[in-house]
């Protein structure tokens, strides 16, 4: 047995017709003596304990004696009437009539199915009544002491529901660590928090040196929200069992809910190195977590090793092909995602990014046919619109709109993503003005909608609206005080567009503070310190935003920084170097116009 009793669903079994059909034939064989097959499985859970422990182990028990049954007419009538109630959802009879049988015959089968049919039913004295019964027939079954557990903690007797806690860890068969976890889950699903609070004490304060007790009891305590004393079990099973991967990934998964990522940076950091070699998952659960503290490059270094150890993992390939895509790094990206066009759980994706990799590297027919393809997923709403721009530039914008304006959303977030891609394609014409009119009339309502205000205020920048710009980003700031987007966007347009260079440097520095691996941030910074003077400074921060990224308005930044330092060779090869990559930029174009007419 590997799953929660109580939380099978005997409607499942009821929508089946071939389950009546299955218990008569089990009835016509019944064991006045037993047969070959069962012996043998009697000998090999005899044997247990002397063999070889399992990869997989399971919980089981060793098949009660059953009755001699006539198939009279009776029984016939009520098993037939009882599976016939069920399936068509007349639970109430099912169960009148299960009950029944089991009063009536005693067979263990038969009041294992009146024991299931009442828990799903929700009747806990009938529920109550048959796993009573069924314990009688089968004392060690786990099952059966499982209901009566659970039945006796919902009447608050404390020491019955430990009675039969007990029963399941000391004489049914299997791996005592698999019924700790059964214990877990059933009481894990209940209710009363206080009360299994309780229980998981006493019924592990003999356990305290049992790393899995500890383990399977920390559990219980993060379900019920007791995070603090999850934390201090995991801990003590961390003391008692160092090596234990579960445990450690617990712990750094338990840090990080309750926003302790740095916490759980430290803890990986300081112990990843004195584990053995193949701690994959732990390993795996740092690189994720590094992505998500954005510390991008670090998290690439982990998944790289992870690679060399499972090659052919999917979601190891899949986290590099998007790690390198967000350094722009679009070769080795391509590489990866296209080792995955040919799995299932990550066809639609990989075909997707593959089509962002055309359409950056300015390759839009091959884009086009990328996301033609994906047709599935997270993506493929996404997919179509980004096709509706690709084809406006072949075609005419007015027709792109159209097309646009034809795709439905499923979803207000999908309706947001409409709402921009529709301005978007109205500032790709320079039509900035119309553009505004659609992000006015999408937040004409009042309500807040920090992607619309976001790119409102993009749209505004374009106009040298800056007031509007200051508007709509102080709203999301004001909401969201750590918001990284919003005070880099707001910190930048005050540092490149007024004077305001203090105030400029305050907002960015916040924004490095919550996201110190943003190339795009510490652009920011470089540009908010050349605009104060401290040309040294802004040089070091443009020379790493650029290594991180070679963006051409990163790579402008910098020249106008070099050349005005007088290093003006330095500023060439800079500004050659990001030409060849973007020989297209305006931005380039326009900085060295500017400063070298």
């Amino acid at each position: 047995m590997t799953d929660n009793y109580l939380t099978r669903k005997p409607g499942k079994a009821h929508s089946t017709p071939v389950l009546w059909i299955s218990i008569l034939l089990s009835l016509l064989f019944s064991t006045a003596c037993t047969s070959v097959a069962e012996k043998e499985r009697q000998a090999a859970a005899a044997t247990t304990d002397k063999a070889e422990p399992q990869t997989e182990p399971v919980i089981v028990s060793v098949e009660p004696d059953r009755p001699k049954l006539d198939l009279n007419e009776d029984i016939l009538y009520k098993l037939l009437l009882g599976e016939i109630a069920g399936q068509r959802g007349h639970l109430k009879i099912s169960l009148e009539n299960y009950l029944e049988l089991a009063r009536q015959t005693r067979d263990p089968k038969i009041v294992e199915r009146a024991t299931q049919i009442a828990v799903f039913a929700r009747d806990e004295e009938a529920a109550t009544e048959s796993a009573t019964l069924w314990v009688e027939l089968d004392s060690h079954n786990p099952d059966a002491h499982q209901v009566l557990a659970a039945m006796a903690l919902r009447r608050g007797d404390v020491d019955a529901t430990l009675d039969h806690l007990q029963q399941i860890l000391d004489y049914s068969l299997g791996d005592l660590n698999r019924k700790l976890w059964l214990i877990a889950s059933m009481l894990g699903r209940e209710q009363d928090k206080p009360l299994v609070m309780k229980v998981m004490e006493r019924l592990f304060e003999d356990r305290s040196e049992d790393p899995q007790a500890v383990f399977a009891f920390a559990n219980i305590a993060a379900r019920m929200g007791e995070t603090g004393r999850a934390l201090e079990l995991l801990e003590l099973a961390l003391k008692l069992d160092p090596q234990n991967e579960g445990v450690a990934i617990s712990y750094v998964t338990l840090l990080q809910r309750l926003d302790r990522a740095e916490d759980a940076l430290g803890w990986l950091e300081k112990h990843l190195p004195e584990r053995t070699a193949d701690d994959f998952s732990l390993r795996l659960a740092y690189a994720r977590l590094l992505t998500d503290v954005q510390r991008f490059e670090e998290a690439r270094r982990q998944f790289e090793m992870l690679a060399v150890s499972a090659p052919n993992n999917i979601d190891v390939l899949y986290a590099l092909g998007l790690l390198y895509l967000q350094a722009n790094r679009l070769d080795d990206a391509e590489i990866y995602f296209k080792q995955l066009v040919d799995h299932s759980d990550r066809f639609y994706n990989a075909k997707y990014y593959l089509g962002r990799i055309a359409e950056e590297r300015k390759e839009y027919s091959i884009a086009s046919t990328w996301y033609s393809t994906v047709t599935g997923d997270e993506n493929y709403f996404d997919a179509q619109v980004r096709l509706v721009m690709l084809k406006a530039r072949e075609g005419t914008i007015d027709s792109a709109l159209e097309d646009l304006r034809a795709i439905q959303a499923a979803s207000p977030q999908q309706k947001t993503m409409l709402i921009q891609a529709e301005a978007d394609l109205l500032s790709t014409a320079d039509r900035y003005e119309e553009a505004l009119a659609v992000y006015d009339t999408a937040l004409a309502d009042g309500a807040y909608n920090p992607d619309l205000l976001y790119a409102r205020a993009m749209t505004a920048e374009k106009l040298g609206r800056v007031d509007l710009l200051e508007k709509d980003l102080r709203e999301i700031i004001e909401r969201d005080p750590n918001n990284v987007q919003a005070l880099n966007a707001l910190g930048y347009t005050l540092a490149d567009r007024t004077r305001r260079y203090e105030e400029a440097y305050d907002l960015i520095k916040q924004a490095l503070s919550l996201s110190p691996e943003d190339f795009f941030i510490i652009d920011s910074m470089g540009w908010v310190l050349y605009r104060l003077g401290r040309h040294e400074e802004a040089l070091k921060h443009l020379q790493q935003a650029l290594k991180l990224r070679g963006d051409p308005e990163i790579a402008a930044h910098l020249y106008e920084v070099l050349w005005v330092m007088g290093k003006q060779d330095e500023a060439n090869e800079v500004w050659e170097t990001a030409k060849r990559s973007n020989p297209d930029s305006n931005l380039l174009n326009h900085v060295k116009e500017r400063l070298n007419p």
